[in-house]
């Protein structure tokens, strides 16, 4: 097989880490041992839970002696640091691998051309860029919060036949069919965090776990941008603040009284500049979740946030289901002031896919610039 076969292998196997590895980016590493008739993968490996142990040492473990003068495929250059744990290019040095097939370099500081170079200093046979296109897109969260200072913005809307999102006074109206649902639940599960405004939290009164079968551990970090803290200590959210954290993004001039009963709950309180609009400033506050180590954000909602996004050019990756069956006489238009066909009509924005799910369509568009 070439090494781009194995190469989507490994890249497949890192999806396996994503929403639960950071603010460490989830890698996958595949081990190939080729002989004169035939090759056999040996080892497989990706990032656990919290980002340790690293894919290349799981692989390595599961290789064994099988590891030596093998070939070893990973989505992200091994990492060059010592941190919790020894670097990468040490094990693989070690384990005796006779060639390292890597997809991208790291934009972490601490590795950015280091790993490949460790490796080749060593006698390693080191070929980069295999998968390229799909190793950033995997890795997208990763990139964008040391290159940007900022997590990924995954904004999902699903969209009636006639261009809305809610019914009539952001009441909360089911648009796309389960198999559509089930999707978004797993969307969920691949986030590091899930953000709606407040006008979501009190027309929809939403729970934001992933409530897919065996995976409901999965459930991202819930974060609600609320100005002004009006989010009801009687929601949804706060009330299973023990079960999955919940982060609300309130204004500086919010006070310390207003916020110690969601203290107290257990919330996490995060304070952001406000805007020329007098609300919290989307760029300083996706500043503030990175900080504290989201790569990967999911935004469910509203019209209101997912317009702001569009026009502070924040969305990097916008998934649409579209419902064509379902028609809602008067409701919530997708983005409040903006339609929404003409901004992911523009040229910064690529159509990756396009594909039916049940009696909806899905689409996602990825921002190119």
């Amino acid at each position: 097989m070439s090494d781009e076969t194995y190469m989507n292998a490994a890249l497949s196997i890192a999806r396996r880490g994503l929403g639960q590895t950071w603010p460490n980016p989830s890698v996958g590493c595949v081990i190939v041992r080729t002989d004169s008739t035939h090759s056999t993968i040996v080892g497989r490996g990706w990032t656990q839970p919290g980002g340790r142990p690293h894919a290349e040492p799981i692989a390595l473990g599961e290789a064994g002696e099988a590891a030596r003068g093998a070939t070893t495929y990973v989505s992200l250059e091994p990492c060059a640091h010592y941190g919790q744990t020894a670097p990468c290019t040490k094990s693989l040095i070690e384990a005796g691998v006779s060639r390292v097939v890597s997809a991208m370099e790291d934009p972490d500081p601490r590795v950015a051309g280091r790993g490949h170079r460790q490796l080749e200093e060593a006698g390693i046979d080191v070929t980069i860029g295999v998968g390229a296109a799909a190793a950033m897109r995997a890795n997208a969260g990763h990139v964008s919060r040391i290159r940007r200072g900022r997590p990924h913005v995954q904004l999902k809307l699903a969209v009636s036949g006639n261009g809305m999102i809610g019914g009539a006074g952001r009441t909360s109206v089911r648009i796309t069919g389960p198999e559509a649902g089930r999707a978004v639940h797993m969307m969920r599960a691949e986030a590091d965090a899930i953000m709606v405004g407040i006008g979501t939290v009190l027309s929809d009164d939403p729970v934001l776990t992933c409530r897919l079968a065996g995976i409901e551990h999965r459930s991202p970090v819930r974060v609600v941008a609320d100005s002004r803290l009006r989010t009801p200590l009687s929601s949804r959210l706060i009330q299973t603040v023990g079960t999955v954290p919940v982060w609300i993004l309130v204004s500086e001039a919010v006070s310390d009284d207003e916020t110690r009963p969601y203290l107290d709950a257990g919330v996490e309180i995060i304070r952001v500049p406000e805007d020329t609009s007098n609300v919290i400033s989307l760029p300083f506050a996706l500043a503030a979740l990175a900080a504290r180590g989201i790569t990967r954000l999911m935004v469910e909602g509203g019209a209101g946030l997912a317009a702001a996004l569009f026009r502070g050019n924040l969305v990097d990756e916008a998934v649409i289901f579209d419902a064509p069956e379902t028609h809602i006489a008067e409701g919530t238009k997708a983005l409040a002031g903006l339609d929404l066909d003409t901004v992911l009509g523009h040229d910064r924005y690529r159509l990756i896919e396009d594909r039916a799910i049940g009696p909806d369509r899905k689409r996602v568009f990825w921002r190119e610039s």
